[in-house]
């Protein structure tokens, strides 16, 4: 049986990324704004009002004035699907770190990144981004940005928790992980959890699950319970919108699962401010 093999060049990834850089900063997701409106309905208190008129306004501001979001432009990071039929003509780690350093310096989005943890010397150029690469049946390749700033990634957490803690010990260790983080993160906040698999599965997948829309549901009915009972607790917790109370803390949570071990548990909390930034492309040709 022959098969159609797809070419798809290196130059076109590195130039699809440079214009996803540039829209993913500077333009608020329809999903978010909506449920920011909403949020700013049932809002009857001055100062959570306030704030949500502030972050609509400067959503506005950054959309027709072509300025970043937020003056975190974040780490880049970028999930690959390539499809099985597809053959790449170049470098494609190459290509995608190119196309960040492109858009960042054409764009005078600030350079966050450093080279090295301690030694601490900014790499000049917000590169390397953090690449995660999937196969999936196809000849196309989905290209998804999240640049993630670091207000919401440093709230994160990772907890191995033992079968025996249960259903109860996943929900108190997202709320104890949303508590600590207060209002740092910049709410109201999207709260991504990954739950099974091992320590690095449960923590990708809790950013993977920044992805979904807001008020997506879950495809499994359990886990969709979960969702919605976290998400009205961490509610009722009143860290609000910018820390100023009121009954909006986070707009949405999102549970992602794997299988895991008979003598694990692994949970990971992923937070990501209220814009949340990511976008995604399919190149097929």
């Amino acid at each position: 049986m022959s098969v159609n093999i797809k070419i798809i060049k290196a130059e076109k990834i590195k130039k699809t990324v440079k214009k996803l850089c540039i829209k993913t900063n500077l333009y608020m997701s329809d999903d978010i704004h909506k449920a920011l409106c909403c949020a700013k309905k049932i809002e009857v208190e001055p100062l959570p009002n306030f704030a949500l008129d502030t972050i609509l306004k400067n959503a506005d501001v950054a959309k027709s004035e072509k300025l970043p979001i937020c003056q975190d432009t974040g780490m880049v990071v970028v999930f690959v699907d390539i499809g099985h039929n597809v053959h790449i003509n170049g470098d494609i780690t190459a290509a995608i770190n190119q196309g960040v350093k492109e858009g960042y310096s054409e764009s005078y989005f600030r350079n966050s990144i450093v080279a090295d943890p301690i030694n601490r010397i900014n790499t000049g150029d917000n590169t390397p981004a953090i690449i995660h690469y999937d196969f999936i049946p196809g000849d196309e390749i989905k290209i998804t940005m999240m640049p993630k700033g670091f207000g919401s990634e440093n709230k994160s957490g990772l907890c191995m928790l033992t079968p025996s803690d249960g259903i109860s010990g996943v929900k108190n260790f997202v709320l104890e992980i949303v508590k600590k983080a207060g209002a740092d993160p910049c709410p109201p906040i999207i709260v991504g959890v990954g739950v099974g698999g091992t320590m690095e599965k449960a923590a990708l997948l809790s950013k993977k699950a920044l992805l979904r829309k807001i008020k997506s549901t879950n495809i499994d009915s359990f886990w969709n319970n979960v969702e919605n009972e976290l998400l009205q607790k961490i509610n009722l917790l009143e860290i609000g919108v910018s820390g100023f109370g009121g009954k909006t803390t986070a707009l949405d949570v999102f549970i992602e699962t794997h299988p895991t071990h008979i003598a694990g548990l692994p949970v990971a909390v992923n937070i990501a401010c209220h814009v949340s930034r990511h976008k995604s492309v399919i190149i097929n040709s």
